[in-house]
């Protein structure tokens, strides 16, 4: 059962890094905050996953919620900056500029 348990934490770890493209390259703010939104929700089912590994679930739970209070909390404040801010455009922030001839 353990090898379950280290094959889904190495796939998430994947899953983990292959979030990161949309941290680093999304087109728009709001990409970057869900992207990173994303990659705490996996790291709180990692760290859930690794206290199955080391069969001490209980301090690592305390440890996935605490993370998982602190991303939430996180995100709302990011995006409320940010749309308090008013730099948050829908649409990409790299469009082409319009040129007059």
């Amino acid at each position: 059962m353990e090898t379950v348990f280290l094959g889904a934490a190495i796939i998430l770890t994947l899953l983990i890094l292959a979030s990161l493209y949309r941290v680093v390259g999304g087109p728009t703010v709001l990409d970057r905050i869900v992207g990173v939104n994303v990659v705490g929700a996996k790291t709180t089912v990692l760290l859930l996953l690794i206290g199955l590994l080391y069969r001490d679930v209980a301090m690592f739970v305390d440890i996935a919620l605490a993370y998982a209070l602190l991303n939430f909390i996180a995100t709302l404040g990011a995006t409320k900056f940010f749309l308090r801010r008013r730099s948050v455009r829908l649409e990409d922030e790299q469009a082409p500029s319009k040129e007059v001839p």
